[in-house]
Formats: structure tokens, C-alpha cells, sequence
């Protein structure tokens, strides 16, 4: 590109969409209210002290934003559409941060960003019967922009199962050879853009992608030697196991009977037997882990299994092995405590999907805008 791109990241967390979107962008402005995501962000860029705002966004004046930045990235917090969440949606009191984003961008007027990108939980697309949704894309069309959306699972990425909805929107066209077919034009997607009234379905755009290449890491590949992490008592691996429902329980001793390593993650789920609530451990040996989350959405630290010789062995996931499960490169400064470094990465998106995002659209979108102006 003739250009560096430059961009807005709103609720941006350690800095995961700016990672992503990688050196060809430049960041104009970012913010979060959370301190140490805030620190987190601080400490992986040194240029942070000319355009990051520590603090609520409803408290950013719209004269704080630096005018024409190309992207507004929007990753606004999402325990309100998530099934972990109370499910309040656009109306509730963390996902009203939506709207005092939206309000800069208003505020903007004709200088506001030639694309947007809204990132949330896949719960966006239903909450309310899909009235949030629509909500949405109201306000986007209200702004002048066209918008579709795609649901991408990370674990096309990264072996961690992640989904998420982006919603893309654009002020001016798309060139033809962005839309089209995608594999991450799922079914939600195509049911929550069939529940749109006509005027919004008018301004709906099919997002085309290329298909990713086949993942080629696994959860075990991202694994810190054994000898560098803490294991469990045998005791308190017995516990865990006797949580086990017979099926896991029999996976576990398929693992034993390869003879070979076997890599399993283990979450915990409240199940109802015998119309009694019991908790359970579940295992995969998909060569996936679970979904990472904050302490405040489940579990902080996800348990992996180790099968080997015979044995089996437990361990909580690590903070840098959490890290890599979201794309972070091992240079990427965590905080010294697990559950705070936990916290960050597990709150943030997955950067080999922003960056599939970037060029697979949005570097292409924005360039051929670019060029059209230039003409």
C-alpha cells in the first residue's frame, strides 16, 4: 500500500485488533477504562502515550479523536450478549458502551472513519429476537453505511474454538470482488440478515473471504515444557477424574491404550442428573482447548490432562500458553499475575482472525476507496 492506514481501536484491551492489523496500520487513538489492560497496552507499545486514553468512554470529547483515521474498530464489552452473561443486550449496562463509542463517531460527521468493524459474541445476532442487531445496523445506516456481518470461529486459526461476530461496514461501495461467497457467512448470520427489515436489508453487503489455509498447530504444540510448569498432587488429579462421566472417563482410557502423549483439555459444567445439579469434568482430545475466558464470564484458568506411559497427569493452562492461544507472539509483555494476565488475553480477539479480516477486506476495501478518490 502507497500508505500506512490509520485507525481507531475502541475498547481495545491489551491491543490484540492493533496486533492484528499489523505494521501497515498506524493507531491513531485507543482506549479502554480497565487499568490493566490499560498497563498491558502500555507496556507492548511505546507509542502509547501520544494516542491512548485511559477511561470510560462516555467521558472521551469527540475533540480528542484525531480527524480522518481510515478504520474505527469497535470490541465493545460483551458479557451482555454472551450466553456467560445476563443476556440484557444493547440496553444493558456493559453493552451501552456501544453507544458512547457510537456517539464520537456521530460526532464525527462526514470526518468519521471510512469503514467500521464492530466485534462481539455471537449472541449479538440473537439477543432480543434479534431486535439488538437490527438496532444496530440502524445506527450504522443512519450514518451512511453499508454493512454485512460474518461469524468467524477462531479455531480456523488457532486451536481454541472461538466464535465471534464481526460486522463490517463501509461508507462507499465495496469493489465486486469483495462480495460474494464466504465460508463464514453462516447460518446465523444468514437468519439475522433475513430478520432485518427491507430498508436495512437495501444495505446489507455479502462479505467474500478467501477460506483460511488448514490450521497446522494444535493445542499440544503450544505447550511449555513439563518441566517448566506446576502440576497437580496425584490427588487432586484423582478428583478431577472422579468428576468424569463414564464417556470422559472412557476417553481417557482410549488415551491410555495409544501408548502415545495425549493432550486433553478439561472444562467444568453444572449438569443435571437425576434431576440434581452435579458438576462434571469434560475432556477433548480434539487437539482444541476450550474457549478462554475472563474471570468474570467462567472459569480463568482452563486444566489440561497429560496421558502418557500410563499415567495421567493434570495442570491449569499457563498465562504465556493462554497467550498463544490467541495469536500473541511470545514477546508480548503479560502481567505478572496469572489471573490478571488471564484476564486480558481471555477479553480480547484473536489476532490471526484480524489479520485475515485485514487482508482479505480491509486492506483491499480501503485501498480501492483510496484509489477511486485519487481519480
Amino acid at each position: 500500500m502507497s500508505r500506512a492506514l490509520s485507525f481507531y481501536e475502541f475498547f481495545a484491551g491489551g491491543g490484540m485488533a492493533r496486533l492484528g492489523l499489523g505494521p501497515a496500520w498506524t493507531c491513531a487513538f485507543a482506549n479502554d477504562f480497565d487499568p490493566l489492560k490499560a498497563a498491558t497496552y502500555r507496556a507492548n507499545f511505546e507509542d502509547a502515550p501520544a494516542h491512548f486514553h485511559e477511561g470510560d468512554v462516555w467521558a472521551i470529547e469527540p475533540a480528542a479523536l484525531p480527524p480522518h483515521a481510515d478504520l474505527a474498530w469497535a470490541s465493545s464489552p460483551c458479557q451482555d450478549f454472551s450466553l456467560a452473561g445476563a443476556r440484557a443486550g444493547l440496553a444493558g449496562g456493559r453493552s451501552s458502551a456501544f453507544f458512547g463509542f457510537w456517539r464520537l463517531i456521530q460526532a464525527l460527521g462526514e470526518a468519521a472513519p471510512r469503514a467500521v468493524v464492530i466485534e462481539n459474541v455471537s449472541g449479538l445476532l440473537t439477543s432480543h429476537g434479534g431486535a439488538d442487531f437490527t438496532a444496530l445496523c440502524q445506527a450504522l445506516a443512519d450514518q451512511g453505511y453499508a454493512f454485512g456481518a460474518l461469524e468467524i470461529d477462531a479455531a480456523r486459526f488457532a486451536p481454541q474454538p472461538r466464535p465471534r461476530v464481526f460486522v463490517i461496514a463501509t461508507r462507499a461501495p465495496p469493489a465486486p470482488g469483495l462480495t460474494g461467497e464466504s465460508p463464514f457467512q453462516t447460518r446465523a448470520v444468514r437468519e439475522a440478515h433475513a430478520r432485518l427489515p427491507e430498508h436495512l436489508a437495501r444495505r446489507w453487503i455479502w462479505w467474500r473471504g478467501a477460506a483460511p489455509a488448514a490450521r497446522n498447530t494444535d493445542l499440544a504444540a503450544l505447550l511449555e515444557p513439563d518441566d517448566a510448569v506446576a502440576w497437580r498432587a496425584p490427588d487432586k488429579t484423582a478428583a478431577l477424574l472422579a468428576l468424569m462421566a463414564p464417556q470422559h472417563l472412557a476417553k481417557i482410557e482410549a488415551a491410555r491404550r495409544t501408548g502415545a502423549r495425549q493432550v486433553g483439555a478439561v472444562f467444568r459444567r453444572m449438569r443435571v442428573e437425576n434431576g440434581q445439579r452435579v458438576q462434571r469434568a469434560e475432556v477433548r482430545f480434539d487437539g482444541l482447548a476450550g474457549c478462554l475466558r475472563t474471570p468474570r464470564g467462567g472459569s480463568s484458568r482452563q486444566t489440561l490432562v497429560v496421558v502418557e506411559h500410563g499415567q495421567v497427569r493434570s495442570r491449569l493452562v499457563s498465562p504465556r500458553e493462554g497467550a498463544r492461544l490467541m495469536g500473541l507472539p511470545d514477546g508480548y509483555a503479560l502481567p505478572p499475575a496469572a489471573t490478571g494476565a488471564l484476564h486480558v488475553v481471555g477479553d480480547g480477539v484473536v489476532v490471526p482472525v484480524v489479520r485475515w479480516l485485514a487482508e482479505q477486506i480491509l486492506e483491499p476495501l480501503l485501498a480501492r476507496q483510496a484509489a477511486a478518490a485519487a481519480e
